[in-house]
């Protein structure tokens, strides 16, 4: 009887596993596609690529190495959809999506093991929603991670560079500037938390298993395709429409701006430096060097609009808040010869065109632009 529930127990799993394949990519065993793989100089397996800064870097990508073949595994969220990648790469030969969770281990398997690059993007990112509810989080951004180290130990002879997408929160506020990638790691919120759980859990893995990965650490990016929960596409879309914007606290937090274009080339230079020996098992830091605050940041967007300092709305700071953020750009011109080429007042514009040259799917996010938190003065909007 048991060898019976036994057998039956493996029919099903198998069955699952081989339905899962099937339905998450329709076009799995298309000849076309197939060939194009083989033929492919290298397959870039993507987590989160649907999500804002991910799908820049595919964009990026696709378009710089025409003979690379892209796979994509995104969960679709409500921070990621498949309209943020172009209709011409989703119609692709050199593309192939799959539906599905980081956390889903035989998913992740059967892409890692196709896969030669490997950039883990997919992390629930917001500060404040983090706040208000951090168990995904702590699902996503750290088990999620277990999960695609526990499959990269695996398929370490084949996969031949993997890239941890951490963040400059995990750092907590400067404690000296810049902040070089010594500087000690304080995060200031469940978000934080769980990005430095993740940043942690990577470097544990490749003490332990000698893997070949390596930890980028980019500062606070901002461009096209940002979910509007953030604060520079927040204040595009409401004083676009003449509506006012609120800032927390002083608004004299500063922070180090990034293009998401900027770090798509650091990114680049990671995935095709000619020693990777010498950035193996490295932490980068990737920022500009220069911190601008959050109320200078929004007199940019105030001066493009020709709107007054009277649409600027101070409310209590947020829980957690980070004074202040500058990255030291030493070990990423160093290591990768990158520096950044988008000045922030050009980058914001051609930002701030983008959002109004794509009205409609920005009216997509409205409803989810502000998180309610509870404060030491009460339930704010942030």
């Amino acid at each position: 009887m048991k060898k019976n529930i036994l057998f039956y127990s493996f029919i099903v799993s198998f069955v699952f596993f081989y339905s899962l394949i099937i339905c998450t990519d329709s076009r799995l065993f298309d000849k076309n596609k197939i060939l194009t793989r083989q033929l492919s100089k290298k397959t870039v397996f993507l987590t989160g690529a649907c999500g804002f800064i991910g799908s820049n870097f595919l964009t990026y990508m696709f378009e710089k190495y025409p003979d690379y073949h892209f796979d994509v595994l995104d969960l679709l969220t409500y921070a990621g959809s498949l309209e943020n990648i172009p209709e011409h790469i989703r119609n692709s030969d050199r593309f192939n999506f799959y539906y599905g969770s980081v956390n889903n281990i035989y998913l992740v398997d059967y892409l890692m093991s196709r896969a030669n690059f490997v950039v883990h993007f997919a992390a629930e990112s917001h500060v404040t929603r983090s706040i208000y509810d951090d168990l995904v989080f702590f699902e996503t951004d750290v088990m999620g991670t277990r999960v695609m180290m526990t499959s990269l130990v695996k398929y370490s002879k084949s996969v031949e560079r993997y890239i941890h997408i951490s963040t400059s929160e995990v750092l907590g506020t400067a404690e000296f500037k810049p902040m070089d990638e010594n500087h000690p790691i304080k995060p200031r919120s469940p978000y934080a938390a769980a990005k430095a759980g993740a940043d942690r859990l990577v470097y544990a893995y490749w003490c332990t298993y000698d893997i070949p990965a390596l930890i980028i650490r980019p500062f606070n990016n901002y461009g096209p395709q940002q979910h509007l929960e953030k604060m520079i596409p927040r204040f595009i879309s409401l004083l676009s429409k003449n509506k006012p914007i609120t800032i927390h606290g002083t608004g004299e937090q500063k922070r180090d701006w990034l293009h998401t274009y900027d770090f798509a080339r650091a990114l680049d230079l990671a995935l095709h430096s000619e020693d990777f020996l010498k950035i193996k098992n490295q932490v980068i830091h990737i920022g500009s060097g220069i911190s601008t605050s959050v109320l200078d940041v929004a007199k940019i967007i105030l001066e493009y609009f020709n709107l007054p300092e009277s649409y600027l709305q101070f409310v209590s700071d947020r829980p957690g808040q980070v004074d202040c953020h500058i990255s030291s750009t030493q070990k990423a011109k160093e290591l990768l010869g990158w520096e950044t080429v988008v000045p922030l007042k050009e980058g914001i514009t051609k930002t701030i065109k983008w959002y109004q040259k794509n009205r409609d799917s920005c009216e997509k996010m409205e409803s989810m632009m502000l998180v309610p938190i509870n404060t030491s003065e009460g339930v704010v909007d942030q």
